[in-house]
């Protein structure tokens, strides 16, 4: 019988003991990556568990092994199985070049309405970094999913598209900046209210749960003032006006100290939890990747816009050993949907060669483990990855920035996490 997670009316997931879930192996790597990870999730719940819960997992097909196998990158019977089962986890895909869809990734994105990026950020001791102390990297990032750029408008120059956009921005609109209008191709930049407090709503949501001491709402509102600027804006009403009795913005900090005669603290780690309560701060897009190389201990629940998102998840996970080692979701916290997947691309130079790097993917595993509540196997597998790179025992990528380190193959990394689980 068919076990399926469900959405309960609490608004909590209902799992199963055998939950069902779908797998995408991906592309490239993929296969590699894949066959590596599902060993180490199913060993953890074992050893967790005691055999009173278990995955029963269900492939399904996407990027180039379904378009040998049926003309299509993204079959229908794919996307109904993510809808279906709720939670599904993927390896990296490629981007079809051409025609068609844009990406599937995007794709699956959009269909679902999965509007929060996830991603999580930690050091692991023994990661070779570019950083001098990369352990006080710990951030979580919330990335507006679904808006943004990527909602996809924009029209090429010289299309007819263009044209009527260009005449309706000059002669409707009056707008006299346009430097270059015969050349000029068009981006819109949609953000809404909803998109914004949706996705703003569930980083708070998610910074209390997990008793972190602020969230910060990064943004470009000195620039675009109706787009950035209302993102962070409406991210500070919805605070105040839902969470009121739950956090403390920058703002109210800076009055009860000058009230009480003591200077602001600019130190995250020494404002934090004031009274129990949740500090809500917002910083520039470009100033915050100045202050995460020197400051990175002042943050940890991050709020931002797609672009900006994009430019710091990717940004952060190099402080920490590079995307190799990052893992990501994607979450619609009302309807339950969650598909969680590698963080990096196929590299299919190195596909079927056994021996790239399956963290990025085991971490997103446990991250799914954490979504469904089963906490426990999720803690071994972390603890496990972190023993196996103290000791040393590592893929090409780190054996070749560590001192006497062992050359191990994607498959002897895996065996090697599951001993010490």
């Amino acid at each position: 019988m068919t076990e399926i997670i469900s959405m309960g009316m609490n608004g909590k997931l209902q799992v199963p003991n055998n939950p069902t879930i779908p797998y995408i192996e991906g592309d490239g790597i993929g296969p590699d990556i894949w066959k590596a990870s599902v060993r180490v999730f199913d060993a953890a719940v074992q050893k967790a568990y005691g055999g009173e819960k278990k995955i029963v997992w269900l492939e399904v097909l996407a990027g180039e092994k379904a378009f040998n196998n049926s003309g299509e990158w993204m079959p229908e019977a794919t996307m109904d199985a993510f809808k279906k089962y709720l939670l599904s986890i993927k390896g990296p895909l490629t981007t079809p070049v051409g025609g068609g869809i844009r990406s599937l990734n995007v794709a699956l994105r959009q269909e679902l309405d999965l509007y929060v990026c996830l991603r999580p950020i930690r050091y692991f001791e023994g990661v070779p970094s570019p950083m001098w102390q990369p352990e006080k990297v710990n951030m979580v990032i919330f990335r507006e999913n679904t808006e943004d750029i990527y909602a996809g408008i924009e029209y090429m120059t010289g299309t007819p598209e263009a044209t009527k956009l260009l005449q309706f921005l000059q002669d409707e609109l009056h707008v006299k900046n346009i430097r270059f209008p015969a050349t000029t191709s068009f981006g819109i930049k949609p953000v809404s209210k909803e998109g914004s407090e949706r996705l703003i709503r569930s980083a708070i949501e998610y910074a209390i749960a997990n008793k972190m001491p602020s969230l910060t709402i990064v943004h470009k509102g000195n620039i675009m003032k109706f787009t950035e600027g209302a993102f962070k804006n409406w991210g500070y009403e919805l605070a105040v006006r839902e969470f009121g009795g739950e956090v403390y913005t920058w703002n109210q900090w800076e009055a009860t100290k000058k009230e009480s005669g003591e200077a602001v603290a600019n130190e995250e780690m020494r404002i934090s939890n004031i009274g129990g309560k949740i500090l809500i701060k917002d910083a520039i897009a470009d100033n915050f990747l100045q202050q995460a190389l020197l400051s990175p201990q002042d943050y940890s629940v991050i709020a931002t816009l797609n672009l900006n998102g994009d430019y710091i998840s990717d940004a952060l996970a190099a402080q920490v050993g590079g995307i190799g080692i990052a893992p990501g979701a994607n979450i619609n916290y009302l309807t339950g949907h969650a598909v969680f997947e590698a963080t990096h691309g196929t590299a299919p130079r190195f596909a079927n060669t056994n021996t790239m790097n399956p963290s990025s993917l085991i971490l997103s595993g446990v991250m799914m483990l954490e979504y469904m509540e089963w906490k426990d196997a999720a803690e071994l597998i972390t603890n496990a990855l972190g023993k196996t790179i103290r000791n040393k025992k590592v893929t090409i990528d780190f054996y070749n920035l560590m001192k006497e380190a062992i050359l191990m193959k994607t498959s002897e990394f895996a065996d090697e996490i599951i001993r010490n689980l």
